[in-house]
């Protein structure tokens, strides 16, 4: 089965890559129909990285739904659609069902020209002979999921440092005090 998401997102393509590739992110777009608690040694990373990132599931962050591996990759197409592909799957519990998972998010500028981002995402799964079962959820959770970042992208605008050229400028004009003059 599929579920296949398109919209505009009220950030740049770059914020909005940065932000696919932050776990806190992740979690934020999760819940709170979704809790997440990462198995990897300390814990989530600052940063998504490709490879395998262990995680424990729970609905509402309680139930316990069981593990899942996520296995990422991260790629950009030649014409710049940059991608984040997800082929985990479930270890344990009720994860353990879905006996196929392949979830891809691309972020490209919007077409229209307006600065904005073109996310699109797309989620293709089975469950055996349960796929027909879990589909109805997992389309509710990606519709809410949809409405999460919609919601949080206007947020993304600035990654302190990187880029507000006006930080870096001040940065670089501080004192030896590191304190730019300020008493």
């Amino acid at each position: 089965m599929r579920v296949l998401l398109k919209e505009i997102l009220d950030c740049t393509p770059d914020a909005a890559w940065r932000a696919l590739a932050s776990p806190t992110v992740f979690r934020e777009v999760s819940g709170p129909l979704m809790g997440v608690r990462s198995l990897e040694a300390g814990g989530f990373p600052t940063r998504w990285e490709p490879g395998e990132h262990p995680v424990a599931m729970s609905g509402l962050g309680v139930v316990p739904l069981g593990e899942q591996m996520i296995r990422l990759k991260m790629h950009t197409t030649r014409s710049g659609v940059r991608i984040v592909r997800d082929t985990g799957n479930g270890v344990s519990g009720l994860m353990n069902t879905i006996t196929h998972w392949d979830h891809s998010m691309a972020i490209a500028p919007d077409p229209a020209g307006t600065g904005k981002t073109l996310y699109r995402d797309q989620l293709v799964f089975s469950a055996g002979p349960a796929t027909l079962a879990v589909w109805p959820g997992l389309w509710a959770f990606w519709q809410l999921r949809m409405l999460r970042l919609k919601a949080l992208a206007p947020n993304w605008r600035y990654d302190l440092g990187a880029d507000d050229p006006a930080f870096v400028a001040a940065g670089a004009a501080e004192g030896p005090e590191g304190d730019n003059g300020i008493a």
